[in-house]
Formats: C-alpha cells, structure tokens, sequence
C-alpha cells in the first residue's frame, strides 16, 4: 500500500475510534501496512502509581512494560524527555543530540534491545496545560527504522494522539470550546500573568485601574474561580495564550 494511503487509512479509522480497543487495532493495522513492529502511544506519566492520569496504548512486549514500570520510567525515559524539548518527530538515533544522555538513559535502550525493541520513531504531543505525550514506532532489535517513514510516522503519531486525547476525555476536541475572553480581559490577564500590578496594567494598557480590576473580575466570573492565578491556569489550558507570550515581553 502507498504510503500515503496508509495515513488516510488510519485517520479514517482513529476518527470513528470509541473506545481504547478501536485505537488499538487502528495502530496496529497501520503499522503492519508499514512493516514496522511495535507502537507505543503514550502520556508520560508513572503508570506505577494508582490512578495516574494518562492513557497507554501500545503493543510492546510485556515484559518491557513490567520493566519500564517496576523503574518508574513514565517520565524520566530518555525517549520521553527528548519528546519534551522537541516540536517534530525524531529517530531514536538522534536523541543525543536533542539531551544529554546519562548512563542511566544508555541502560534504558540497551534494556530495550536486550527485550526485542530496536530503532524508532517518535511524535511528540504538547497540549498547554496538560500531561506531555508521545506516538513512537519502532522495529526489531538490529534494525534500522527506514528514513522513508518518518513523514507519515509524523502524520500518524499526531492524529492518533488526538484520537486518544478524544477517547480519554482529556480534551474533547470536537466539544464546546468553554469560556470565551474579550480581548481586553485576555490582555488584563496577560499582564497579570507576567507579574503586573492593576495600576501597571492600566499604565499599559492606557486604561482605568478600576477598569483593569472590572476586566479581571468578569474574566474570573466567566471561568467561576477566585484567584487570578487559577484563572491563568485555565487561560492556559485553553490556549488564549501560551508560556513563551508570558515570558516574552
């Protein structure tokens, strides 16, 4: 199957995807379509511990997973940190550069050959305001994941992940969106995010200080907290603004 089709293919089937079963065997058709081995999509989190929070799909050996949990590696794998400070799929090769890795992180791939699992691929997923993930792919130890590949693993790692996003409910992409800023309430919260006074922001702003304290009363009355700092949590994770807006000024 062209490769291409094989993307259409699984966004077509991540699409209609209820339940992690449905999500499971997409992954797993697509990856046979692509002759490679196994798949993990993933939150980073300590899958360890009760209840963590995160969804895990994945069809790695199940030794690897008793592994991998018994060391609490959810989220200090070295494939995992190197997702955080990346915005585009990478090979597994290339993880040096992107962290500096620790004897430990030698260990972990080296525990992963010894399992069956060679070289891969991963997407990262960053959502503001929630727990990092990951799509990988891999191949059988002693194989080199083919460069041809890389394209469509990106196409398929970033859909599944919002299938998967879909299915646990962390976001529901297709739901109604939640409270709605004014512009002005979004630009009063921006300066006070960054550590802005009322009177600083109305210097700013060219406005009232009673108009920049009404401003962030009625945005904190549309998400019904108290504190400003919550309600730039909430601004966050809804994506009115980002991390880089705060710190850049």
């Amino acid at each position: 199957m062209p490769r291409l089709a094989i993307a259409e293919a699984f966004v077509d089937d991540a699409r209609v995807a209820k339940n992690e079963d449905d999500l499971l065997a997409a992954l797993l058709k697509c990856c046979a379509d692509m002759k490679v081995r196994y798949f993990a999509l993933t939150h980073h989190v300590d899958f360890s511990s009760t209840g963590a929070p995160g969804l895990r799909v994945h069809n790695y050996p199940t030794s690897w997973q008793n592994w991998f949990d018994e060391n609490r590696l959810g989220t200090s794998d070295p494939i995992h940190r190197a997702s955080h400070v990346s915005s585009a799929g990478f090979p597994w090769s290339g993880v040096p550069r992107i962290i500096k890795m620790t004897a430990s992180d030698h260990s972990v791939l080296n525990q992963a050959r010894l399992i069956g699992i060679g070289d891969g691929f991963t997407v990262p997923a960053h959502v503001p305001g929630e727990v990092t993930g990951s799509c990988s792919f891999a191949v059988d130890a002693g194989e080199i994941f083919p460069v041809e590949l890389h394209f469509i693993a990106q196409i398929i790692g970033a859909i599944s992940f919002e299938a998967a996003r879909r299915i646990a409910k962390v976001r529901d992409i297709w739901a109604d969106p939640g409270p709605t800023l004014t512009d002005r309430q979004r630009e009063c919260l921006l300066w006070a995010a960054r550590g802005k006074t009322d009177p600083e922001i109305a210097i700013i702003l060219s406005i009232s200080e009673e108009t920049v304290g009404q401003h962030l009363k009625n945005a904190r009355e549309r998400y019904n907290v108290q504190k400003r700092a919550v309600l730039a949590i909430r601004a966050l994770f809804d994506g009115l603004f980002s991390f880089t807006d705060i710190l850049r000024y």
